[in-house]
């Protein structure tokens, strides 16, 4: 559950793979609708605003799976053929250069300067959580000897670099996701620490947690199992507790808690079905799931198993509907629409002229 990584086989025939999708296709692409929709792009910034459907399938709008032919390896090289995120950040920050010389040297030493998207990130973690004792140079080698050996994170990284890019309206580019998005960055680190973890030196990773603690308001414990394609979105006060699990395709907003309920041993923590979309400052406690496509409501407190595709809010949180989204995390709409709430009223209504009383939780009318 951590990882939905790709069989050894399919990685080393992915990594042989010649596709089409360079830098210079993605400039033929880009020149195309130009062409055909002057209007979007306006005859001077052909290059300046657009997305990669074309190239990068977006699988966190309305398809359930990514098409695994399409996830890049770089296969333990530098290689960065067939990586049409790498292709579409390193164009992006070119363009940002040219039109901020301010952060042209920025841009060069975070993003230009290096050969694949592993070795960018890598520098971007290391230079914002180094401190006086945790150099740069010493983290950049700590994350780089992770992440270039380890297909499955090589693999999320850019799932979740997706996410960003597909769910928050608010993101830019794939570029301004990975130089200034805090929950990619503290997701990103986990990775690193939960695979520091798995290899015993546990010491190394809950460094990692701490400074991630200390930079971003962000606190993950390097145990959790956390799954592809995740949002954290703002992510300030997110905590995530040591045997916690997350399925893919989950997008959390800031403040949200997966926490225990005391001082229980052993697996004592949620586990968050694939597709759930957790609001806002939403607390779910103990050893409890929460069903695949759920919507969890901002601000609700869950201590109760909550089943698939449901619609729970309150404290203590209830089912209040089910929504008709597969995977309500893709289209990040929070609210139930006025034509749900009428209906709930309507069902309300109904149930009391018929004599029907609602029980509590606790059994009592």
């Amino acid at each position: 559950m951590a990882c939905s990584c790709l069989s050894d086989d399919t990685w080393f025939a992915l990594s042989q793979m010649r596709t089409t999708t360079t830098t210079t296709s993605l400039t033929s692409t880009l020149q195309v609708e130009n062409q055909e929709n002057p209007e979007k792009f306006g005859s001077n910034s052909a290059m300046g605003e657009y997305r990669l459907e074309k190239v990068f399938p977006v699988y966190a709008v309305g398809v359930s799976e990514p098409d695994p032919n399409l996830i890049v390896s770089v296969a333990n090289t530098a290689s960065t053929v067939g990586d049409p995120i790498w292709d579409a950040v390193k164009l992006e920050a070119k363009l940002e250069a040219e039109k901020e010389p301010i952060l042209s040297s920025f841009l060069y030493a975070s993003i230009l300067t290096h050969d694949c998207l592993e070795r960018a990130l890598s520098f971007v973690l290391s230079n914002r959580l180094q401190n006086a004792t945790l150099l740069a140079t010493q983290l950049m080698d700590i994350f780089c000897d992770v992440i270039m050996h380890d297909r499955c994170i090589q693999c999320s990284i850019r799932l979740d670099l997706q996410a960003c890019k597909d769910r928050d309206p608010s993101c830019l580019s794939y570029c301004s996701a990975l130089l200034y998005l805090k929950g990619y960055h503290s997701l990103q680190t986990h990775r690193v620490a939960h695979a520091l973890w798995n290899q015993g030196r546990k010491v190394l990773a809950l460094a990692l947690q701490s400074r991630v603690s200390e930079v971003f308001g962000v606190d993950i414990h390097p145990a959790a199992k956390i799954g592809d394609g995740i949002l954290l979105d703002h992510a300030t006060g997110v905590v995530i507790g040591e045997t916690a699990v997350i399925g893919n395709r989950v997008s959390l907003m800031q403040g949200v808690t997966l926490g225990g309920t005391g001082k229980e041993i052993g697996d004592r923590h949620p586990n968050i079905g694939q597709g759930a979309l957790i609001g806002a400052s939403a607390t779910i406690l103990g050893n409890i799931k929460i069903g695949e496509g759920a919507m969890i409501g901002a601000g609700s407190l869950v201590m109760k198993d909550v089943p698939p595709h449901s619609m729970v809010t309150g404290i203590p949180a209830k089912v209040i509907g089910y929504v008709d989204d597969q995977d309500p995390s893709l289209t990040m709409k929070h609210d139930a629409s006025k034509e749900f709430f009428k209906q709930v009223a309507i069902r309300c209504k109904e149930a009391r002229s018929n004599g029907v009383v609602a029980l509590k939780d606790d059994g009592s009318t």
